[in-house]
């Protein structure tokens, strides 16, 4: 027998380009017990195809009641403060950098203390009110009366 019809249709059929007319033609064709061979291997596919499930009689109206039944949704009461946790957190993570940040910088402004005291005295632009504790402090060592200021300042 000349089966080109039928590999025409599932040419056709692989493409996308059959009607349902055909298609229903290819299903019964292998639904057939006589297939040749080499069109053996596609008779698993149009068999299942042909075949329908049993669902039962009462499927429709199980599936109706599923999709009709409401489902209650509860909301969630959410505190004020739960709201702000996660700019709490952020700010709390901005201190603790600044406060890292800031005590890096400690030592380092010690050891410019030390270094830098010769040069803040002889500086021509120091305070006054450094000048005037430089003036105290050597005046309570000396046990020079601090009532009497001196004329002239020793720092240039």
């Amino acid at each position: 027998m000349d089966y080109k019809y039928i590999s025409q249709l599932l040419e056709r059929y692989w493409k996308c380009e059959t009607t349902l007319e055909e298609e229903g033609i290819l299903r019964a064709f292998f639904s057939q017990k006589d297939i040749p061979s080499e069109l053996r291997s596609y008779q698993g596919l149009f068999q299942y195809e042909a075949q329908k499930p049993n669902l039962g009689e009462d499927f429709d109206e199980k599936m109706l009641s599923m999709i009709e039944e409401p489902k209650r949704v509860k909301a969630r009461v959410v505190p004020f403060s739960q709201r702000l946790m996660p700019v709490f957190k952020a700010a709390a993570v901005v201190a603790i950098i600044l406060t890292l940040g800031n005590a890096m910088q400690v030592p380092f402004r010690q050891n410019e203390g030390i270094q830098g005291a010769a040069t803040v005295r002889t500086s021509q632009g120091a305070s006054v009110a450094y000048s005037d504790s430089l003036v105290l402090d050597s005046t309570q060592q000396s046990s020079i009366d601090p009532s009497v200021a001196p004329a002239t300042t020793f720092i240039k």
